[in-house]
């Protein structure tokens, strides 16, 4: 069995592995250890003697897990490691699946000096509502989070210049990026889609296609409400003239039913494709939503939810996800008889109420400004916090990865540690929801991308040792002269 240095320059980490994108899937037979006939071109991966905090709510002490090609290949104990296989020591350590950022920020994909999102006021296109026909530009349809929703009139879009794939401008050797992995993000969404921080690589960095879309919801727009309202009812009305016209035998069909004035986002919604993702703070509106969500059958995505602990059962029935930030404050209005305002116990009550709840802080930028904790590094220490409010702690963990994961329809590559997933894995010194805590490397699909003692962001805060530790009664002089010097002293 091959051992890792890790002194050696991350550049070996990468020559030493190979890309691959072969699938394990749970379930399927392995290889016959006792063969001994892996093939030469796989590459093998193991972090022997954690703590293995799988995400599912199974903890296994110092087991090894395995992973293939960069994917997660066996978890357990005693396993078979190949010839070849690279190994990382992780006694006394913690492995976690690693965290996925809602909503990040552009620079984790296009480098240190990216410019950022620009906002535009915009109205879409009656017939399309992604594309502008006049600038051939892609927009999403986004209310920022700062933003309180009762303040927004128009809609707001995000503008990504001329890019769609995010494959074709993903820098692999931004720093934020680095940033991003020394706290245990190795996935962020971005306009709606998923993307893995993969360092030094380019390849297969976008996780899957958009699977939300946008639509505005706020008291401060009645108007607003009764046209989403009504778009609702076309669609519903659509598919429900569809199924019937397609059971009916084709010598009496007639014409199809038309599309015409459907609004295609909306079908896209109901006929699951997307979720359909609201921001919105106010009990008021997110009741509505709810009680939309109910009579036409989908999930809604809120961003926000401030209130959401005082309609939390309702969002429950409707099978909601919310998007809140533990931290957020907001004065109650004490004009108002019914509860009103934040709680600390928001994320909590969300929970029991059966609303999957994800974390984010209260700015998913990477702030180098002044408010630090409070920004995307500090993505674990939200997650503390809802704790802090009652939230379970495996609750808390899946609110930065589980959860996230399957709202972007990629739970079945990333958010846990199971076999067949991606191995994306966060190695730390302990808690990884306690603000005392390190990660001390990071390893994205089979490789490690992030080690603590090899940067410089964080290699001076509890640097790790290397050198054997010898008790100083047993510690000989190292040579005659010494023995001498401390004979005259």
């Amino acid at each position: 069995m091959k051992t890792l240095d890790m002194t050696r320059p991350l550049s070996f980490l990468f020559a030493g592995l190979a890309a691959a994108t072969l699938a394990v899937a749970p379930g399927l037979a392995f290889d016959d250890h006792e063969g001994g006939d892996e093939d030469d071109g796989d590459a093998y991966y193991a972090i022997v003697g954690g703590d293995i905090y799988t995400g599912t709510g199974e903890v296994l002490r110092g087991a090894t897990l395995l992973s293939k090609n960069g994917k997660i290949h066996e978890i357990g104990y005693e396993l078979y490691l190949p010839e070849g296989t690279e190994t990382l020591d992780a006694t006394g350590l913690r492995l976690y699946p690693g965290m996925v950022a809602l909503s990040a920020t552009s620079n984790l994909s296009q480098g240190n000096f990216a410019p950022g999102l620009e906002f535009h006021d915009f109205t879409p296109h009656e017939d399309d509502h992604s594309i502008c026909g006049d600038c051939g530009k892609f927009y999403e349809e986004i209310v920022p989070a700062a933003v309180d929703p009762g303040e927004v009139s128009t809609t707001h879009l995000a503008v990504e210049g001329f890019r769609t794939d995010f494959d074709d401008s993903f820098d692999p050797f931004g720093g934020y990026m680095v940033m991003a992995l020394a706290n245990g993000i190795t996935t962020a969404e971005q306009s709606n889609v998923a993307i893995k921080l993969k360092r030094g690589e380019i390849e297969g960095v976008s996780l899957s296609e958009s699977q939300l879309t946008s639509f505005q919801w706020s008291g401060s727009n009645p108007s607003g409400k009764t046209d989403l309202r009504q778009k609702f009812r076309d669609g519903y009305q659509y598919l429900r003239d569809m199924r019937l016209w397609e059971e009916l035998d084709k010598d009496v069909r007639g014409d199809e039913p038309s599309k015409r004035g459907i609004d295609s986002r909306v079908l896209s919604v109901l006929e699951g494709k997307t979720l359909a993702r609201f921001s919105s703070n106010e009990q008021g509106d997110l009741l509505g939503i709810a009680r939309l969500a109910q009579q036409y059958g989908f999930r809604p995505v809120i961003q926000g939810a401030v209130e959401g602990w005082v309609v939390a059962d309702e969002l429950g029935r409707a099978g909601a996800y919310a998007i809140v930030n533990p931290r957020v404050r907001r004065d109650p209005n004490e004009r108002l008889a019914h509860p009103n305002g934040s709680s600390i116990e928001n994320a909590a009550l969300l929970s029991a109420a059966g609303v999957q709840v994800a974390i984010v802080p209260s700015n998913t930028r990477i702030d180098l400004g002044g408010s630090a904790g409070r920004d995307l590094l500090g993505l674990a220490l939200e997650a503390g916090f809802a704790i802090r409010g009652g939230l379970a702690e495996h609750r808390a963990l899946q609110g930065i990865t589980t959860v996230p994961a399957r709202m972007l329809g990629i739970d079945h590559r990333v958010g846990t540690l199971e076999v067949g997933k991606d191995a994306d894995v966060v190695v730390a010194d302990g808690d990884l929801l306690h603000y005392q805590t390190l990660v001390q490397y990071t390893v994205v699909e089979g490789k490690v991308v992030y080690d603590k003692a090899e940067e410089i962001f964080y290699a001076h805060i509890r640097p790790r040792t290397t050198e054997e530790v010898v008790d100083p009664g047993e510690q000989a002089p190292a040579d005659e002269e010494s023995v001498e010097e401390s004979v005259e002293d």
